[in-house]
């Protein structure tokens, strides 16, 4: 048999109201999309093979949440992460057992306890790992839609731009790469004592995010729903909420992602979010059945275990509030070297920092609590954000300086309220909603969800900047730490009645989003604060271009009727950020380089009325300072993940060749690769992945592609030809009218580069239809 942890009961899915436009299969020679296949990851030790391993730590507690002896916290994980086998952490407890878990654990007892009595090698654990396990994510089945959705049913045909139009059908076929199922029978055929695995078998299909996100994940999905919905894929997407309403019915939350390590914690809390844009695009209201009682599973959950009281020091009054708080005692498994170094320093190295077992204890707690908020890491979650401005070099200080548990997220709350708010309204929509006891119990969760809101509006709301921040429990005041949280409250309708009253405030909320767009050449990052981890500066994470985009297109009627200011040498897009509201002067900001030498000044991307990559002004005069900003965000959102997907090898048939291998090169890309989907972006360059963290940059990736499809549907209108930066190296081929950007066929009809000089001194491709005669033989 195959041993896997805590099956979830198998349940029925709901029937589907909508009409469906795919269907899902078992791998087959029919299928339009190649699924991608798991991969094995080769065992690199960082010792010679008959060293023997460095000392260790004592072996943490064991936690009562983790059931494996294998992949949680003992002996056997904590020996196999001190050899250094992979250099992820994660690679390990994602690979299945080859023999019962019982010969594992006896084949790591001999290997401590060998006859001759002596310690163990590098070569030893090798040995051990390649004997005993098979290659990460095999539990996993790829599948493939049967029949993908056409562009032309994305709502991307509206889109006037030709190029964008083809790069939104290039996305949509994407989904079919990470479409999952939980295979139970190849693990371990020929042993009929079974084996062992991390994973949460789920009864349904289910999108991964990619690269080593190879399981479902909790967060993610609600964009990658977006995405599904926006592709017509109903059935995937009603699959992936019948899955986290298994892991609901089974565990009473929904766990951080699809393996046993992570039943200690949960992520931000979208299920009811995603149900209700599920409910709202399918009219599929037969789901609700089984999930209503569900959902309030999942707000009961959130309710007993990461709820507090805090009393304002504003206005005297009492709140409940919620918080990220996971109770843990041992490194996190799928990051264990990680947090073991960052408790005991370096393996090898001379930088213990002589922490007691509590002290040890409190920071693992700090740490799981901070995977649980989505952010892991970023300096918001520090006790003094301010710290480490400017250094990026070294993690441990912010990593020993977390206060996760301290803090009071306004995100988090705001996705609270606007769950509440949603599931009331999901009773309404329901077969019964005429009953007593629905109607009842509607009104009851507006009722709660009026109490946040006052709770986040007192504790959170900056009425002199003009801003939301987080609360700090630990020093009993907001924050101050600007972050792309301070735009949730807003995603979710939850306006200062100041705002409400004067224009000005309105648009003074959004000016960080005007300086992004007018200084810098990527997206909008987590925070402004570079500090080496992967939620500061200079990374820019898609769903957060999507909250900010939502934001804007909640702005109120009433407070969003004047034009953006045209900016100019007295009137600056940081001359309309309120004092302070940053928390940074202008010269603490993230430095805008130039490809030509030497750092950008002011407000380098606007021109003529607009920013670079931000798409035209309209004809007609009448567009509104947010949809301007929206219009902004589009474009640059829609430009940094096509040009960091042309750069990696896309190309689009008849239409956009790809790089030339010398260009392809540069970007340390070769002819074999067709563009790469990345998880995170980067401020500074609009065609580069993100950095930092405890991992390398994934690719895949399942927001990046919900976010660029739901952009390509809501604002495809506004949408331009992406321009991105040239690539330096020799002109390559004669068949190309540059040595770099869109090659151009000479003999057809086709798009061709022209070489505009952008203001930062890089060169950028702009596209346009060119019309050419064929040559004559």
């Amino acid at each position: 048999m195959v041993r896997l942890f805590l099956l979830a009961a198998t349940v029925a899915s709901g029937a589907l109201a909508a009409p469906q436009a795919a269907t899902l299969t078992t791998i087959s020679s029919s299928a339009t999309s190649t699924p991608t296949s798991a991969s094995t990851a080769v065992a690199s030790p960082t010792g010679a093979s008959d060293a023997t391993l460095p000392s260790q730590s004592p072996v943490p507690p064991k936690q009562a949440w983790c059931p494996s002896n294998i992949f949680c916290a003992g002996a056997l994980l904590q020996t196999v992460n001190i050899a250094q086998l992979y250099p992820d952490s994660k690679t390990f407890v994602d690979k299945p057992t080859s023999k019962s878990a019982d010969q594992v654990s006896t084949d790591f007892f001999n290997l401590n306890n060998n006859s001759q009595g002596l310690p163990v090698t590098y070569g030893g654990i090798t040995n051990f790992v390649q004997s005993d396990f098979k290659g990460e994510g095999l539990e996993l089945m790829p599948t493939t839609i049967a029949n993908d959705s056409s562009p032309s049913t994305l709502g991307t045909s509206a889109i006037p731009d030709s190029l964008s139009r083809a790069w939104a059908g290039i996305v949509n076929g994407y989904w079919g790469s990470l479409i999952r199922e939980t295979n139970r029978d190849v693990l371990c055929p020929n042993n009929p004592s079974g084996c062992e695995s991390s994973l949460i078998p789920l009864n349904h299909t289910f999108v991964v995010p990619g690269g080593r996100f190879r399981e479902q994940y909790y967060w993610d999905s609600f964009w990658i729903l977006e995405g599904l919905l926006t592709s017509q894929l109903y059935d995937v997407a009603n699959s992936t909420l019948q899955n986290f309403m298994d892991e609901l019915d089974r565990f009473g939350f929904i766990p951080n992602g699809g393996r046993i390590y992570y039943l200690n914690r949960s992520q931000p809390p979208v299920f009811i979010h995603m149900l209700s844009r599920y409910v709202e695009v399918t009219k599929d209201t037969s789901i609700l059945d089984r999930a209503l009682p569900l959902a309030e599973k999942e707000l009961t959950w959130w309710a007993n275990n990461r709820t507090i009281s805090i009393t304002s020091p504003y206005t005297s009054k009492t709140y409940k509030v919620s918080h990220y708080a996971v109770n843990n005692t041992a490194p996190r498994p799928e990051s264990y070297l990680e947090d073991y170094e960052s408790a005991n320093g370096v393996v090898g190295g001379n930088d213990n920092p002589g922490y007691t077992d509590d002290q040890k204890a409190a920071l693992y707690a700090e740490l799981a609590s901070g995977a649980e908020t989505g952010w892991d890491y970023s300096t918001r979650w520090t006790k003094d954000p301010f710290a480490t401005l400017g250094d990026t070099t070294n993690q441990q200080p912010l990593l020993r300086g977390l206060n996760v548990r301290g803090t009071i997220p306004v995100d988090l709350n705001s996705i609270l309220y606007g769950a509440e708010v949603r599931l009331a309204d999901l009773y309404d929509r329901s077969s019964s909603k005429r009953s007593l006891k629905h109607r009842a119990t509607a009104s009851s969760h507006r009722q709660s969800a009026e109490a946040r809101k006052a709770a986040i509006l007192d504790l959170m709301w900056d009425p002199e900047k003009l801003a939301f921040y987080d609360f700090n429990s630990t020093g009993n005041a907001r924050s101050g730490f600007f972050s792309a949280a301070a735009f949730y409250p807003l995603w979710n309708n939850i306006w200062p009645k100041e705002v409400l009253a004067d224009e000005s405030k309105a648009q003074a909320m959004f000016a960080s989003v005007g300086v992004v767009l007018a200084q810098y050449n990527g997206t909008f990052p987590a925070t402004f604060i570079s500090s080496g981890a992967q939620w500061d500066a200079p990374n820019t994470w898609p769903p957060h271009q999507y909250i900010v985009m939502e934001a804007l297109n909640n702005v109120p009627k009433n407070v969003s009727t004047k034009a953006y200011p045209a900016l100019s040498s007295d009137t600056t897009s940081w001359s309309l950020v309120p004092s302070n509201q940053l928390g940074l002067g202008q010269s603490q900001l993230p430095v805008q380089n130039l490809a030509a030498g030497g750092n950008a000044q002011g407000d380098v991307n606007w021109s003529n009325g607009t920013w670079s990559s931000g798409g035209a002004v309209p004809n007609n005069g009448t567009e509104k300072w947010n949809k301007a900003l929206l219009r902004g965000m589009a474009n640059r959102y829609f430009t940094s993940v096509f040009c960091s997907w042309y750069s990696t090898g896309g190309s689009i048939p008849g239409m956009l060749n790809q790089l030339s291998p010398e260009e392809l090169n540069a970007t340390h890309s070769d002819p074999s690769s067709t563009g790469h989907m990345y998880e995170k972006f980067n401020l500074l360059d609009i065609d580069a992945a993100g950095s930092g963290g405890e991992y390398t940059v994934q690719a895949g990736f399942g927001w990046t592609n919900g976010v660029a499809q739901w952009v390509a549907a809501n604002f495809g209108e506004v949408l331009e030809s992406p321009k991105c930066p040239a690539i330096n190296v020799q002109q390559a081929s004669s068949k190309k009218r540059w040595g770099w950007g869109w090659n151009v066929d000479e003999e057809t009809t086709s798009y061709v580069g022209k070489r505009l000089k952008g203001r930062d001194g890089r060169y950028l491709v702009e596209v346009t239809r060119e019309q050419t005669a064929p040559k004559k033989k």
